[in-house]
Formats: C-alpha cells, structure tokens, sequence
C-alpha cells in the first residue's frame, strides 16, 4: 500500500483494515483473495448500511426540526378590516402565522410527514408526541388521546412514553374524566424510574383533585409540593393554594 493511501486512512481503521486485508489477498493468491473479496463485500454492506442509517437519521431530525420551527413561529394578527392600518399594512411576512390555530394547522401535517418518511425513528416517535399536543392545542382531544397513546406504545419505558402518559393524563382532564386522569397522575408522581419533574406532575394531580371536588386530596398533594420541593417554581403557587382551600378542609 502507498504510504499516501496509509495516510489518508489512518483516521479510519475500518478503511484501514479493509484495504490491508484486499492487500494480503494480492500476495497469497487465488484462493485466498475470494475469501477476503468476499469479507470485503460484506463489510462494505455493513459500512453502506450504517452510513445510510446515519443519513436517513439525520434526514428525519431535519424534517422534524423543520415542523417544530413552525410551532415556533411567531403570531402575527392581521389589522382589522377597515381601518387605516388594514389600508397600508404590508403582506404578511414570510414565515409568520395570523393565528396561533393557523399555527398549529400548519405544523400538524408537517409531524405526520415525519412519521410517514421515517416510520421507524427516533424522530418519528417524537413527532406523534409533537401531534398529540398539536391535536391537543387545537381542540382535538379525542384524536390527541389517540396519539398520546401511540407514543406510549412506541415508546414503553421511555422518556417519550411518560411524556405521553402526562399529555394523555392532560387531556383526559379536559374531556372531564378526572378519575382516569388523577390515576395516571398518581403512577407518574410514584413511579422510581420516572425522567418526569415530579414537581410539575404533582400540581397537576392536585388541579385535577381539586375539578374533582376531593379538596383534602389536593391539599394533600400541594402540601407535598412545599415539603419535598420548596425550591420549586411551583411552591408559591402551591401555598398559595392551600391558603384559599383552607385549614378545615385539608383533612
């Protein structure tokens, strides 16, 4: 080998073993070179195979990036019509959105692309969550317990699937089924394994408690909020809460 070729593939020891291995296939003849031209082959499948994965990986983190830009994009309300402004106002500019629902109208197809082109990705998993809430936003709450679901089931044991779990628990709140919702609060806010803000589901739980007239449930829950997290952006709120249900009905 060229001590130039050696150069250029002393950073890549994959490379480096590949072509050291056609080499000795040159010098011990027939028999041997098949075998190595045959490894060859199969490690080059295995390298086209990664570097495709790798490709395809960074493809469906672009498209996602690119719905979640939309979510981001800021809101821009139109003048009303008939006024001096409406007159002289210029076309809206570009990536700008009248509404916030206009908003999340144009994300939603934008995640379902994603799941679409990459079914099988970390990214696809993260724009049926990215949808759920979507669908959530909008007003949708049937279709956005559906997608919750969805990213539970792709996503058992991780930080998506309790993502999943606590959009689910939101949702179901609004749908009024407060029982189910404070179940799946309760699993969260216990569970040893949880990547959750424990903080942040146990004021939930406790709205929820409270929609479900068990007041000295929710007082239960946000006393623990000023116990175990006093630090918490939630503790003032939280005191707060327990001041305005009062002593004679925390217990």
């Amino acid at each position: 080998m060229k001590r130039t070729e050696r150069h250029k593939l002393k950073e890549n020891p994959l490379a480096t073993w590949v072509a050291e291995l056609t080499e000795t296939a040159a010098s011990h003849g027939r028999q041997v070179a098949y075998g190595a031209v045959a490894v060859v082959a199969i490690v080059a499948i295995g390298v086209g195979y990664a570097y495709w994965r790798s490709r395809a990986a960074g493809e469906a983190a672009a498209a996602l990036a690119a719905a979640l830009a939309i979510t981001e994009a800021p809101v821009v309300a139109p003048p009303a019509p008939g006024t001096p402004e409406a007159t002289a106002a210029p076309a809206p500019q570009p990536g700008t959105y009248p509404t916030e629902q206009a908003k999340l109208e144009a994300a939603l197809p934008k995640f379902q692309e994603v799941v679409d082109a990459f079914p099988t990705s970390a990214a696809a998993t993260a724009a049926v969550y990215h949808a759920a809430a979507t669908l959530a936003g909008l007003g949708r709450l049937d279709e956005a317990a559906t997608r919750y679901q969805a990213v539970i089931d792709r996503d058992r044991g991780g930080i998506y699937a309790q993502m999943g779990e606590l959009g689910l628990a939101n949702v179901k709140v609004r749908q009024g089924q407060t029982e189910q919702a404070i179940a799946i609060y309760e699993t969260l806010s216990s569970a040893a394994d949880t990547r959750l803000p424990i903080d942040g589901v146990l004021v939930q739980m406790a709205g929820a408690y409270r929609l479900a007239g068990k007041t000295a449930d929710a007082a239960r829950v946000y006393q623990r909020i000023v116990d175990e997290f006093p630090q918490s952006v939630y503790a003032a709120d939280a005191t707060a809460a327990l001041a305005e249900i009062g002593p004679g009905r925390q217990s």
